[in-house]
């Protein structure tokens, strides 16, 4: 393999709510595209989708649909990545999985790029997207825990109906029309009703109590920060929203911290943008967050309850966080389209068989 211009892109889910968002954003943001496979299960090989201005055929998902590629992009659930990507990888690309499947592997990096760039130094071919939630969340509490050495996190999240992929997206619509017709309304993707409802669970329910979903966020920002002394105690919510995942987060520290010196410090990390105006009521809202790139930050706040304790919300498009592309270059970094570590780990993988070369792979590249 050598280094190139252009890299051979595959998509496996491409036809799914994220998959249909990888695609857009690789157009939107002029990635370095040489071919582009969009590949799916059987029974979607027909459909055509949109991609810089042609029509992309739709190709089954099979173990031999990786040769060639360079780059492979999987988000179609944990049962199809475990299936495929090892034979992505045997295929010779670099794999950026979306799913749980390889998360929690010790030998897969699990990277935010704002976050842990470092990890991806470990990959041996798997490279593990953390769950949407999780993202916004250590984005905010990577420069707290550097400055004031994180004890324990209370989060609630809010978590729009996008998450669960687009059937979830046209229940609710479906559900909202039918409920304001006077009509009764079809309940298929969840266990109850959404449209004008909340929905405290998100997975299956563990013998713990907690969810899937709640203990995934444990795990990983613990895997994320490297730290496993950090305490996370999460619920999580489905609520009525299309777009864009909420959080409402309390953060304990050990050393002394103060709502001032919380604002200043995010105010300055690339890539969070806070809005924290409440005498003029602005804070941050789905329906702004939604479409946009950063994480959005607001009602930073001292605990009163607690010494050395502060609570703020957070507010992040669950389908692009951080599906954003630096406009001067081509990293793509991305809770759900981490491309540019594919790019990385491909020079450095090419660079690494060469006696004299400088490994690729550095923070420096992905800040």
């Amino acid at each position: 393999m050598v280094t190139k211009d252009q890299y051979n892109i595959a998509v496996a889910g491409a036809t799914g709510a994220v998959g249909r968002k990888m695609l857009e954003i690789l157009e939107e943001r002029n990635f370095p595209v040489a071919n582009l496979k969009a590949l799916a299960s059987a029974r979607s090989v027909g459909q055509a989708l949109p991609f810089n201005g042609n029509s992309l055929a739709v190709e089954e998902l099979k173990e031999n649909s990786f040769e060639g590629v360079d780059i492979a992009l999987f988000s179609a659930g944990a049962s199809v990545s475990r299936q495929f990507a090892p034979s992505a990888v045997k295929s010779g690309c670099i794999v950026i999985d979306n799913s749980s499947a390889f998360r929690m592997e010790p030998d897969v990096p699990l990277v935010v790029p704002e976050v842990n760039p470092e990890a991806i130094n470990s990959n041996t071919g798997i490279i593990a997207n953390p769950n949407c939630s999780t993202i916004q969340m250590v984005m905010v509490l990577k420069p707290i825990h550097d400055k004031f050495k994180i004890k324990r996190v209370v989060v609630s999240t809010y978590q729009s109906v996008s998450g669960s992929g687009q059937k979830a997206v046209n229940e609710l619509q479906n559900q909202t029309k039918n409920l304001l017709d006077g009509k009764t309304a079809v309940v298929n993707v969840y266990p109850h009703q959404i449209a004008f409802n909340c929905l405290p669970h998100i997975d299956i329910f563990l013998d713990n109590g907690y969810t899937k979903e709640e203990m995934k966020m444990v795990d990983e920002t613990r895997k994320i920060l490297g730290d496993s002394s950090i305490r996370v105690s999460p619920t999580t919510v489905r609520v009525p929203v299309f777009y864009c995942h909420s959080e409402s987060i309390n953060v304990e520290t050990f050393s002394p911290i103060n709502a001032g010196e919380v604002k200043e410090l995010l105010s300055g990390i690339g890539g969070i943008r806070v809005i924290d105006e409440p005498e003029t009521n602005r804070y941050p809202l789905a329906i702004d967050g939604a479409g946009k790139d950063e994480v959005f930050v607001g009602r930073i706040r001292d605990d009163i309850s607690c010494e050395n304790a502060i609570n703020f919300w957070v507010v992040s498009d669950n389908l692009r966080k951080g599906a954003a592309l630096d406009r001067k270059s081509t990293r793509l970094n991305s809770s759900h389209v981490v491309i540019s570590y594919a790019v990385f780990c491909l020079k450095k993988k090419i660079n690494s068989a060469k006696p004299t070369a400088t490994p690729v792979c550095t923070q420096s590249d992905v800040q």
